[in-house]
C-alpha cells in the first residue's frame, strides 16, 4: 500500500485542507517546511520519507480562477524522481491530451470537473489517469454514472470523501469496501480523506486498498517516519518484496 502526500495549490501557495470547505483553505503552517511554497513542503515531505510519489490538487483550476501550471513545471523539475499525480480541474478530452502531453507526472481526473462525454468514454484507455470518485456526504460530485459503471474506470481509481479531507475522522471503511469489493482484480482502490493514525494505515491495506492520500497526518506528526517504515515493511512482506524498498507501494 502506498502513502502519498498531498500538496494543495491555492494563489501560489501550500494551503491547509478542511473538510472540502474551500474557501476556508489558508497557507499552511507545518513543521516540516519554513514556508508554505510548493517547493518548500515537498522538500519536507521528502525529508520525512522518500516518497515516490506526490498529489498535488491545483485548486485553482479546479474551481475555475485560474493555475498552477508554471509552479508545476517547477516541480517536475525540481523533484525529477519524483512522479507528481495532479488534479488540475481537467475536464475536457482535448485539455486531457494536452496536459499528458507537456507534463511527465500522471493526470487525475476529479469527477466534479467530468462533463465531457468524450472524455467519459476514455477514461480506461487513457494513459497515465487515475479517476478521482469526489464524494460530499453521500453525493458523487460529478455524473453519477462514474460511481454506477465500473466499466468506465482506468486501472487506479481515488475515493475521494470530500467532508473527511482534514478532519482526522479516519478514512469511510464503507464506502472505501463497497468500491474495492466492486473492483475486482483490475483497478487498484486508492482512499482520500480523513487518515487519522498508524492504525489506520493498517485497516486500510488490510481492506486491500492500494494506497492512501494524506497531508493533515504527516504535518501534525500523527504518522511519522517511524508508522511510514513499519507500514513499507509489513508492505514487502506481505509481497515478499526486500524490506529495504523505498516507498510503500
Amino acid at each position: 500500500m502506498q502513502v502519498i502526500p498531498v500538496v494543495d495549490l491555492k494563489g501560489g501557495l501550500v494551503v491547509r485542507a478542511q473538510r472540502g470547505e474551500r474557501h476556508l483553505y489558508a497557507p499552511i503552517k507545518t513543521p516540516l517546511a519554513a514556508s508554505s511554497r510548493p517547493a518548500d513542503v515537498v522538500r519536507g515531505f521528502r525529508a520525512l520519507y522518500p516518497f515516490p510519489t506526490v498529489y498535488v490538487a491545483d485548486l485553482d483550476a479546479i474551481q475555475g480562477t485560474g493555475n498552477h501550471a508554471a509552479c508545476l513545471v517547477e516541480l517536475e523539475a525540481a523533484f525529477p524522481d519524483v512522479n507528481f499525480w495532479v488534479d488540475a480541474g481537467i475536464g475536457t478530452r482535448a485539455a486531457a491530451s494536452a496536459w499528458l502531453a507537456k507534463y511527465r507526472g500522471d493526470l487525475v481526473l476529479g469527477s466534479e470537473s467530468l462533463r465531457d462525454e468524450k472524455l467519459l468514454s476514455a477514461l480506461r484507455d487513457l494513459p497515465r489517469s487515475l479517476l478521482s470518485l469526489d464524494f460530499r456526504g453521500d453525493r458523487l460530485q460529478g455524473p453519477a454514472r462514474l460511481a454506477e459503471d465500473e466499466t468506465l474506470w482506468p486501472d487506479r481509481v481515488i475515493v475521494m470523501s470530500l467532508a473527511r479531507v482534514g478532519s482526522g475522522a479516519g478514512p469511510d471503511l464503507r464506502r472505501l469496501n463497497e468500491f474495492r469489493a466492486r473492483a475486482g482484480a483490475r483497478h487498484a482502490i486508492f482512499a482520500a480523506g480523513g487518515l487519522h493514525a498508524p492504525r489506520d494505515l493498517q485497516l486500510l491495506a488490510q481492506a486491500g486498498i492500494g494506497g492512501v492520500l494524506t497531508a493533515s497526518a504527516l504535518h501534525d506528526g500523527r504518522i511519522g517516519a517511524a508508522h511510514l517504515a513499519l507500514a513499507a515493511k509489513r508492505a514487502a512482506q506481505r509481497k515478499g518484496e526486500p524490506e529495504s524498498s523505498p516507498g510503500l507501494s
